[in-house]
């Protein structure tokens, strides 16, 4: 069986005493941190990170692996790389707390997704893509919504009233309000939803173009451009088509739940299903809450089950959202 020595330094002192023999087993095993109240800001999760690794290394204060696991966990589930990575080393090498590789493996994916190397090279070294569901730590948060799908509406029908009253971005040129009204009905969208988007993505400008190479006002990839055959990403009118057509088909996919459907916009329905919410990707959940504000909160629209099927995975979704807001 293998075993870990832990190591006591001792205070005022060169010499070093050693704690009896422990299993890996026996190490602790970090309890889920409480739900938060009301909303968090990037700044209190880059806190959470900053005490935790104090804890960790004994930083300023006295050494406690736990509770730097904890709000590693914490922040984790926010979307900070960094905390999903040291979570996930944590894990891997049993540094006062259970070893779980199959835990860690899913921390520095999620590190990995958003770009950090270090966790990309740490989850190649695990063998690649993790197995199973995500642990805890990368679940939405209990601060998200449940989601209740709505009814179906009739084929063609309107947006519900409450979307029809909200207010519309007041930096949207004229023209391009105008073109969204006239193609809203052929795509079931509420255009307040539309507009919205697009001015979080590219705040109105046709040649915006990001560093992965999404293009034009509704910032389309090349493969999403394809799927939806636009054939001239520069193209505004194309451009719209393109997104619009997106967005009706991820409402149809998420059964009309506009927080999974903004989501997936920007991080793709398939690592919504995979993280059985929105993931815990920094970018990702600061679009969705700017987008939601933006649209006064609304959580459900219309959508046109012919579309698409829905998510095979959107019962476990509402499920383990239930699961954690009864907590």
């Amino acid at each position: 069986m293998r075993r870990l020595l832990l190591p006591l330094f001792l205070a005022g002192s060169s010499a070093i005493a050693q704690l009896p023999q422990l299993t890996l087993e026996q190490l602790p095993r970090p309890t889920m941190p409480p739900g938060e109240r009301g909303p968090v800001v990037p700044a209190q999760v880059e806190r959470w990170r900053h005490e935790a690794k104090a804890l960790e290394y004994g930083d300023g204060m006295k050494r406690d692996e736990v509770a730097a696991a904890k709000l590693y966990c914490r922040a984790s589930r926010y979307g900070d790389a960094e905390a999903q990575y040291s979570l996930g080393w944590m894990l891997t090498n049993a540094r006062g707390i259970q070893r779980n590789d199959a835990e860690a493996a899913h921390m520095f994916a999620a590190a990995a997704e958003q770009g950090m190397d270090q966790a990309q090279n740490m989850l190649a070294r695990m063998g690649g893509t993790p197995l199973g569901d995500p642990p805890p730590c990368l679940r939405p948060p209990e601060t998200d919504p449940l989601p209740v799908a709505p009814p179906q509406p009739a084929r063609g029908a309107k947006p519900i009233s409450l979307w029809a009253t909200l207010p519309l971005p007041p930096q949207a040129p004229p023209a391009i309000v105008n073109y969204v009204k006239l193609l809203a009905p052929e795509y079931q969208l509420a255009p307040a939803l539309v507009l919205a988007l697009m001015a979080q993505e590219s705040n109105f400008d046709p040649l915006a173009e990001s560093p992965k190479k999404a293009q034009g006002l509704m910032q389309l990839m090349p493969g999403t451009a394809a799927r939806f055959r636009v054939t001239r990403l520069s193209d505004p009118a194309q451009n719209i088509r393109g997104g619009m057509a997106y967005l009706r088909w991820l409402l149809a996919y998420f059964e009309g739940d506009v927080m999974l459907a903004l989501a997936a916009y920007n991080a793709g329905e398939g690592a919504v299903d995979r993280y059985l919410g929105v993931p815990p990707y920094a970018e990702t959940r600061l679009y969705v809450r700017k987008i939601m504000a933006a649209t006064g909160g609304q959580r459900l629209h219309p959508f046109d089950a012919s579309v698409v099927g829905a998510s095979p995975m959107l019962l476990r979704v509402k499920a383990a959202m239930q699961v954690i807001q009864s907590r």
